[in-house]
């Protein structure tokens, strides 16, 4: 299964690069371009309560076999119609959000999958590891991506990406699930549904998690709604350079990831985490002022390391926390507040910079970036049980 995610993952960056350089040359506003950010991650916010649920009740593998092909087919679409030149700005918009909506329903399903792989006791180093592939494939699939777009074009990139849902499909065909022992295939959905707002709203060790990964990814977003429109626009750089640029900032969290775990054992979360907000700001800064593409690489570099760093803590959190019968609930609920805090950020940090430019946009997330490390004064990670998975991540 992580070889095949790895796979798709790659895939999944391709159309990244194809889907945001492609916009860059339908249209020239700076929103519609950080629009196609906020159509790949708009779908959890409107969808993942319902999909935590649903994969809660029903049988994951059946779930993700579904949501699998769903991605596979309008990946496929998408190709096919980019081949024939009949995409435009809203068709690109749509069918992206469409595929964000498969990659929704996926989320919750698959993240609870994960416990249900290894043993607890190697559940924070199987995490870790979840997101050393997702990151080895954000290296290589940018880069691959800018290849084969200015190649083949923004077709062939999308076919890739479909293509590569196959491995993912054929794993998931041969795998038996280890149900968990607490699930209730009686449980209605909308008493699901209130059991998970009522744990999730009295769970407190849970609230510090969802606060600061909420204000991290709404400031954030903007580095990630502006990338396209710096490459394109100001460094006047190629679908090559825009891959290479997504590419540093995922080989910077490979190599943040092989460094974390001894860090881990020597500093407390909360600080790990305020570090890597501080470097992602500098990173953020860094686009907006740096011109040339070397430099601007090195700051993606720096960038994926502090991404890496905050992510994974948060993550680990979220994930280790819940216990195994409200495991996809609550993790709906970390998701719906970290790709719903991306997708209005990246429409919002697209807003701004139309009107007041892109390097402005990017300073003030920067600084909104370095205002939001307060809420870590009073909202601790390392208090109570959320602290505790941590512990063992730094045993690992």
């Amino acid at each position: 299964m992580w070889i095949a995610s790895v796979a798709s993952n790659i895939g999944t960056w391709m159309h990244t690069v194809g889907a945001s350089w492609l916009m860059t040359t339908l249209a020239a506003s700076p929103l519609l371009v950080a629009l196609v950010q906020t159509a790949t991650t708009l779908p959890v916010f409107l969808l993942g309560l319902p999909a935590g649920v649903m994969a809660d009740l029903v049988d994951r593998r059946k779930l993700l076999l579904f949501t699998q092909s769903w991605m596979l087919g309008v990946a496929a679409l998408l190709g096919v119609l980019a081949m024939i030149g009949g995409i435009g700005p809203w068709w690109l918009l749509s069918l992206t959000f469409a595929l964000g909506v498969g990659s929704a329903m996926n989320g919750p399903a698959w993240a609870a999958a994960i416990p249900e792989l290894v043993p607890r006791e190697e559940l924070p180093a199987a995490v870790a590891l979840n997101s050393v592939g997702f990151n080895i494939a954000r290296a290589v699939g940018p880069a691959l991506g800018g290849i084969v777009m200015a190649s083949s074009g923004a077709g062939a990139v999308f076919i890739a990406n479909a293509v590569s849902f196959l491995g993912v499909i054929l794993v998931l065909w041969n795998w038996k699930e280890r149900p968990p022992a607490a699930r209730d295939p009686d449980t209605r959905f909308r008493d699901a549904m209130r059991e998970g707002l009522v744990y999730v709203r009295g769970a407190r060790s849970f609230h510090a998690v969802l606060v600061r990964a909420g204000m991290f990814s709404l400031a954030g977003s903007a580095l990630w709604a502006m990338l396209p429109v710096v490459a394109s626009q100001e460094m006047k750089s190629t679908s090559l350079g825009y891959g290479i640029l997504l590419g540093c900032l995922g080989a910077g969290s490979v190599i943040g990831a092989a460094v974390l775990a001894p860090v881990r054992s020597r500093y407390s979360v909360d600080r790990i985490v305020a570090v890597g907000v501080v470097m992602f700001a500098v990173a953020t800064t860094g686009l907006a002022l740096l011109k040339t593409l070397p430099l601007a690489a090195a700051a993606m570099l720096l960038g994926g390391v502090a991404w890496i760093t905050v992510m994974s803590s948060f993550n680990v959190c979220a994930q280790t926390t819940p216990p195994q019968w409200m495991r996809a609930r609550a993790l709906a609920f970390y998701l719906l507040v970290f790709q719903g805090s991306l997708a209005v950020g990246s429409g919002a940090w697209g807003e701004i910079a139309r009107h007041a430019g892109v390097r402005a946009s990017l300073l003030i997330a920067a600084a909104a970036m370095i205002a939001g490390l307060a809420a870590g004064w009073r909202m601790k990670l390392s208090a109570g049980p959320v602290g505790a998975p941590m512990q063992a991540v730094a045993a690992e």
